[in-house]
């Protein structure tokens, strides 16, 4: 019983090793840039030193090899009490409570600590050098390690105190839980690492049995709340919802220190077994280890669905849809070898053995997919100008399109499902053997032209969802650092800078303004007005608000100008010419897209884009603005 306890003690210091390891690579990877995070990483780090000292010394039988690493676990122990105040004092400084005198308390501990750990290597005052016998070697207490009790003990229990202050300071019921979940968990690495057989002699006095059970079960404990503390410290610097980090840390958990663990015992137990077995303690080791890391993988995937639901209790729906959403979208590679495909069965039912799909993009032909060789899809567009035929299939859309020839090659205009806007054309070279588009061939022609309608219109929306998401996901980081910063602090400091350029509206306020340029409730009651460049022009225009608003503008506007002669169809024209014929001159979006050569729904993708670069240049604009 004693032999496989020292097992199960020197299994689980090795598993609480590991996950100190693990959380400490997790929080400075996501939670580096907060102070909590920082301190929460020397924590671990001090605890990582003791269990790796007490692996150790559980495994060597040799007195003067364990009073080497008994020593090196003090490089842990010393620093406790330092990391303790650190990280109470981090907890209040999140909750803008501010204070010099702890944090010079924070520094003259390390200080001690420091001081210390050269008396432990150098000195027999507050730790002997000679180790206790079995069945647990330790080191006899000093002269003065009554001092480092009462430091150590004083600082944790400080530092307990001031996380009990700090959770009375948080401002929402979810920050005040987990400050609690902290305060519960807060004593572990302290009842860890510390060298509580120093103060007694009933080491030597109880069975090797009942100490070993008591280890057992207070690492148990200790590992528990070493992870409850690091689930709380994730929060903290983390600007993600707290859906995504609870389930990335459940995840990482899982995939990490769990299964670490796992193959740790099998390097363990499994040579005994062999050895019991008959067999070689070596393969069956390698097979069993393997053996649980792919298992282990396919559980946690196959665990997802109960993930989702533990995690995502109120939103699984949402989530859900997300989740399906990501499996569903096309990106351009998947848009382009879904487009080859169909052209392969077209050119099939067709027999013929080039087709290409052309589409209009920045005021140009291109080679949307093909199938055959593209060289010669390039050719013939560059040999044929297609533009006038583009423009004449957009202004005057074919209730029912058909092909038609040109050069040897078979033309069709591809639509939007209501026929509203010109997708791209399709064309096919004709061969000698190929027939004739006859009511034969034409449902097998229709079904194959109408996948291609639906995916290149499927595409273009989803180019409108990216450049939306695009535009918001700078006020989306916003909101995360404020709603951060609300959870934990008991009054909000003042906003540096009250413009509405930082406001996560920014970008709508501008697309009405534009709206209405020349006059309308959108513009003259526009949250706009209260940009300073705007307030500085308003001495122009007699105090006019609107005129000076509308002058702005302006001027964002033609900040967006090309050098040299305006052109509809040049690509570096394209923004600029849209501001200029949608806002200024108020023509129809059919129109512009008439005379940019464009479809209309890349027109409105586009329009997007530049009402975004006005609200970048206007942002611009007031940022120097407040500097000068």
């Amino acid at each position: 019983m004693l032999a496989v306890l020292e097992l199960a003690n020197k299994i689980l210091s090795s598993a609480i090793l590991i996950t100190a390891f693990s959380l400490a690579l997790y929080i400075l990877r996501h939670n580096l840039r907060s102070a909590v995070g920082r301190a929460f990483c020397i924590l671990l780090a001090s605890v990582m030193v003791v269990y790796l000292g007490d692996a150790a010394v559980l495994g060597i039988a040799s007195t003067e090899s364990a009073v080497t690493w008994l020593k090196f676990q003090w490089v842990g122990i010393a620093f406790v009490p330092a990391v303790y105040l650190h990280l109470s004092d981090a907890l209040l400084n999140v909750t803008n409570s501010n204070s010099k005198w702890r944090f010079l308390a924070v520094r003259l501990s390390y200080l001690g600590s420091g001081l210390t750990l050269l008396a432990v290597i150098l000195t027999p005052w507050i730790v002997e050098e000679v180790p206790d016998p079995a069945p647990l070697l330790h080191m006899q207490a000093g002269p003065l390690f009554w001092i480092f009790t009462l430091y150590f003990f004083t600082a944790v229990v400080s530092g307990a105190v001031n996380i009990n202050r700090a959770r009375t300071r948080c401002m929402t019921s979810t920050s005040r839980r987990r400050m609690a979940y902290l305060t519960a968990s807060f004593a572990a690495p302290a009842l860890g690492v510390f060298p509580y057989m120093l103060l007694t002699t009933l080491p030597g006095s109880l069975p090797g049995e009942i100490l070993m059970t008591i280890l057992l079960l207070g690492n148990v404990g200790i590992a528990f709340m070493i992870v409850v503390m690091a689930y709380a410290v994730a929060y903290f610097g983390a600007f993600n919802p707290d859906r995504v980090i609870k389930y990335g840390l459940i995840e990482y958990l899982l995939r990490g220190p769990l299964v670490a663990s796992l193959v740790l015992v099998i390097l363990v137990t499994m040579p005994r077994i062999g050895n019991i077995l008959g067999l070689p303690g070596s393969i069956l080791t390698l097979i069993t280890a393997v053996g649980t890391i792919i298992l282990t993988q396919m559980a946690v995937n196959l665990a997802r669905p109960f993930l989702n639901r533990l995690v995502y209790r109120q939103d699984l729906e949402e989530i859900t849809w997300l989740q399906e959403l990501d499996k569903r979208l096309l990106t351009s590679s998947d848009l382009e070898q879904y487009l080859e495909n169909v052209l392969s069965q077209l050119a099939e039912s067709l027999r013929v053995r080039r087709a290409y799909l052309v589409t209009m993009d920045d005021g140009g032909l291109q080679v949307e997919a093909c199938c055959g060789e593209r060289a010669a899809a390039q050719a013939f567009l560059q040999s044929h100008d297609l533009g006038p035929v583009f423009q004449r299939c957009q202004q005057e859309p074919e209730p029912s399109p058909a092909f038609y020839s040109i050069d040897g090659h078979m033309l069709r205009p591809l639509y939007t499902q209501g026929h509203d806007a010109l997708l791209g054309l399709l064309i096919v070279a004709r061969g000698p053997f190929a027939p004739r588009v006859d009511d034969q061939l034409s449902d097998d022609v229709a079904e194959l032209i109408e996948q291609a309608e639906t995916a290149l219109q499927d595409r273009h929306l989803q180019q409108g969802i990216f450049v939306a998401l695009q535009q918001i996901m700078p006020d989306i980081e916003r909101i995360q650092k404020q709603r951060q910063l609300m959870r934990y602090v008991t009054s909000l400091p003042q906003p540096i800078n009250s413009s509405p350029v930082n406001d996560p509206s920014f970008a709508r306020w501008v697309k009405d303004a534009l709206s209405h340029y020349w006059g309308g409730p959108k513009l003259t009651r526009s949250p706009l007005l209260d940009l300073r460049i705007v307030r500085a022009a308003r001495a122009q225009y007699e105090e006019d608000p609107v005129r000076a608003l509308r002058t702005v503008l302006q001027q964002a506007i033609e900040a967006l100008r090309p050098v040299g002669e305006q052109k509809m169809t040049a690509a570096e024209w394209t923004l600029y010419n849209i501001l200029d014929l949608k806002y200024r001159q108020g023509r129809r979006m059919r129109e512009i897209a008439h005379r940019l050569a464009v479809s209309e729904s890349d027109l409105y993708r586009k329009q997007r884009a530049a009402i975004g670069e006005v609200a970048r240049t206007l942002s611009e604009m007031e940022h120097q603005s407040s500097s000068s």
